[in-house]
């Protein structure tokens, strides 16, 4: 049964799909939720767990980097990364989940931008120490997976990390999404444009352990 959260983001991502926009449907979402007419499933109070939990045990998290977070969504990673001490980017396709990001945290040190994951800005390339990818690439079609998984490979930085959280699917297994959560194989084509695999598990948050998700660490040499 779908939950009751996920209802306007199955509605919309299905009518965006069917026209031929596999991401107009995230405006569209974020712009009903502001005017009070949707929820947005993910517009949690909290940074996603799994994150957090890596960041302590991180022995680079002590900040003075640059940290990318992909597809920040309403800002509550990006601020996390921030308060650690990174030089935080943040963004988003939608323009109206920037836009209420930079309103919800008015005092914020982060750069929010509104940029397309499927045709980044150039001068990212190799720039980040951390780049963290949580529940986005999996918001896509298969038939985008590997265009984002390289662009998000492409922007770590010589000796950074890239740290990737998703739903778990089985190799062959039919998914009717969004979200099309990631197999094994695809969460190894990560390991690409330098990247190599240091840690893939599959983990659940404290105090939720029906919410296993893949947490993967890539590193540039």
């Amino acid at each position: 049964m779908t939950d009751s959260r996920d209802a306007d983001a199955k509605r919309l991502s299905a009518d965006s799909l069917a026209q031929g926009d596999p991401t107009g449907w995230f405006e569209r979402l974020y712009a009903a939720a502001a005017d009070g007419g949707a929820v947005v499933p993910w517009d949690i109070p909290e940074p996603n767990a799994l994150l957090v939990d890596w960041l302590e045990r991180h022995e680079r998290a002590d900040g003075g980097m640059r940290a990318l977070v992909v597809g920040c969504g309403l800002g509550r990673d990006a601020e996390h990364l921030a308060t650690l001490g990174f030089e935080t980017t943040a963004f988003d396709v939608s323009e109206t989940a920037i836009r209420t990001a930079r309103e919800r945290f008015p005092t914020s040190n982060v750069d929010y931008v509104v940029a397309d994951l499927l045709a980044p800005p150039t001068e990212w390339d190799g720039t980040f120490d951390l780049v963290v990818e949580s529940i986005t690439v999996q918001s896509l079609p298969v038939s985008l997976r590997a265009e984002a998984t390289a662009h998000v490979a492409q922007m770590v930085a010589p000796g950074g990390d890239l740290l990737v959280i998703a739903g778990i699917r089985a190799d062959g297994e039919e998914v009717d999404g969004p979200p099309w959560p990631l197999t094994r194989t695809e969460i190894d084509a990560f390991a690409n444009n330098g990247l190599h695999s240091v840690r893939v598990e599959q983990v659940a948050p404290a105090g939720a352990p029906d919410s296993v998700r893949w947490r993967a660490v890539f590193q540039r040499s």
